[in-house]
């Protein structure tokens, strides 16, 4: 979109069965289980400008995107594998680490909120997590499956400098985006009415 474009109105919401079905039966992939085809070029700079379609009070953009192909998500996997056996279950720690090396593709999403801005910290936080929910419905409406997923290399302090985090940056997630052999089985959902309050 260019500064001419900015102002300009866009459609209004209209119903949409198609979506409501898709939003009904979403669920994330075993990102293990991801494999071959993966978006093309063209389609990861989809999923990325739908991706960037979220809220984001303030406008600060507090999030970015690393694209990680298989050659890089192979070399980081080999890096974090001594890594791993420091954690607190080394085996379960080294076995997670194929969620990185078997999708064709993953889209590091970076927290980086401004700190002293009017807009609190935690409310740009929560704007990486709603592009984090976006890449996935992007990736689904392209016909891929996906899985929003942070494992400990996440956290580890070596393993976010190998991750080329600055100070200040956290690990939103990876979103692993790939096809999927047989389709995922449903999960529990929650009871809405113990979640839900309503007030008149």
């Amino acid at each position: 979109m260019s500064d001419a474009d900015l102002g300009l109105a866009l459609p209004l919401p209209v119903p949409s069965s198609e979506l409501q079905a898709r939003l009904a039966v979403r669920r994330s992939a075993p990102a293990q289980a991801l494999a071959g085809p993966g978006p093309s070029p063209g389609e990861i700079e989809r999923i990325l400008l739908l991706g960037a379609r979220s809220p984001d009070h303030g406008k600060l953009f507090p999030w970015r995107f690393v694209v990680m192909g298989p050659e890089r998500r192979a070399a980081l996997a080999g890096a974090l594998a001594p890594l791993a056996d420091r954690q607190a279950d080394p085996g379960k720690a080294r076995k997670v680490l194929s969620k990185l090396t078997a999708p064709p593709l993953t889209i590091l999403v970076v927290s980086t909120p401004i700190e002293g801005h009017k807009v609190p910290v935690w409310e740009q936080q929560l704007s990486a997590g709603a592009v984090c929910m976006n890449l996935e419905h992007a990736a689904n409406a392209l016909g891929y499956s996906a899985s929003w997923i942070t494992d400990w290399y996440s956290y580890d302090p070596e393993a976010v400098d190998m991750l080329g985090l600055v100070v200040g940056e956290q690990v939103a997630g990876f979103i692993h985006v790939g096809t999927l052999a047989e389709p995922p089985l449903e999960r529990p959902r929650p009871d809405l009415t113990a979640k839900v309050d309503y007030q008149p």
